[in-house]
């Protein structure tokens, strides 16, 4: 080799050595990409923390390995509510959490979290799918720099934890409550005093005092904070959530540089998840529910008519006034009122007829077990 091809050779190495050094060896000699996601719930948290986990567990299952992705609690590398900013600014690469909590920064996300007295999980999902809702979502999420994808739902709430009992909506007044999104904005209206926490800290705020009451999402995941140790009546309906999104997001410009088939798997794995999260509800609340009354004292209570009623009302001015706030949540809020007056209508001849069929007090066929 002359002097002339053996400085190229050695430049062209050089230049190779200095890349390589720039990226894990695993990229360089696999292909292989790591991501990290973080949740805004406690790590491997019950049904929450599922959705996560099962996200990450079938994008490296189906990807072969090609991409990876660990998944880290609120606040192991930024604070749970700083979670998007993370996720936007490129620092993670992927986020976990519910829509309402970056209210905030666009204001229309809330309205694809829950809407009060709004859409049932059956009727929201077939909003993403049928309604448009999928692209309203990433309309509003391409305002926040990312990618979205629905990831879990809890299905309808409970109404939640309070340590006085509510008979009217002046109970509300002075009320200091945990609550987020649209459901918060009606418990202002209605005279409370909403704290915003991530959930991680409800538990200790309760037991304080630093909160009078709090929702949370359910028996299955009420009982794993113990919130009743801290408060004595458990209400229902949850009116304020009644199916609660959560979302997967994605740094828009990570989500651009994968392949088709990247895209497709993390698509899949998101619908897998979201479909999972709900399983595990409906095959765990009721359990939870007869531990927590059974076990541990609950005083299970229904808001009364009158309060729903009331709830109801406020809630249309409530989100009615948000939604003419700016365009964007205007035009999500549109979408869901349209596809809820369809859905109603006909639940009335379905599920709704069904359920009341079921409640009737005839015989059927008993447990054994």
């Amino acid at each position: 080799m002359n002097r002339r091809k053996f400085m190229k050779a050695s430049a062209t190495a050089a230049v190779g050595a200095a890349a390589a050094s720039s990226f894990p060896a695993p990229a360089i000699s696999q292909g292989l990409m790591k991501w990290r996601m973080q949740t805004t719930w406690p790590k491997n948290f019950p049904g929450l923390g599922t959705g996560a986990n099962k996200v990450a567990e079938f994008i490296g299952a189906a990807s072969g390995g090609k991409l990876t992705v660990e998944v880290f609690g609120g606040g192991e590398i930024v604070p749970a509510f700083e979670t998007m900013d993370a996720v936007s600014s490129g620092t993670i690469e992927m986020g976990h959490g519910a829509p309402y909590y970056w209210k905030g920064k666009v204001p229309a996300s809330q309205f694809i979290a829950s809407v009060p007295f709004g859409l049932n999980v059956i009727e929201q999902n077939a909003w993403l799918r049928f309604g448009g809702g999928q692209e309203l979502a990433d309309k509003v999420y391409e305002e926040l720099g990312c990618k979205f994808f629905a990831s879990g739902n809890t299905g309808v709430q409970a109404g939640g934890w309070f340590n006085k009992e509510i008979n009217s909506l002046e109970d509300y007044k002075g009320l200091k409550m945990r609550i987020p999104g649209l459901g918060g904005e009606v418990v202002k209206a209605a005279g409370g005093v909403v704290v915003n926490l991530p959930g991680g800290e409800i538990p200790g705020a309760l037991q304080s005092g630093q909160i009078d009451a709090t929702e949370w999402v359910g028996p299955y995941n009420d009982l794993a904070f113990g919130l009743y140790k801290s408060a004595k009546f458990y209400y229902y309906p949850g009116w304020h959530e009644p199916a609660t999104l959560l979302d997967n997001f994605i740094n828009i410009d990570a989500w651009n540089t994968l392949t088709d088939e990247l895209k497709a798997i993390i698509a899949t794995a998101n619908a897998y998840a979201n479909s999972y999260v709900l399983d595990e509800y409906v095959a765990n609340n009721d359990t939870a529910l007869n531990t927590l009354t059974e076990k541990h004292g609950v005083v299970l209570k229904k808001f009364p008519d009158e309060v729903l009623d009331g709830l109801g009302n406020l809630s249309g001015k409530v989100i009615g006034d948000i939604a003419a706030a700016d365009s964007l949540s205007g035009e999500v809020m549109q979408s869901i009122v349209n596809f809820r007056n369809k859905t109603i209508a006909y639940a009335k001849f379905s599920e709704q007829a069904f359920y009341n069929a079921r409640a009737l007090p005839f015989k059927w066929v008993e447990s054994k077990g």
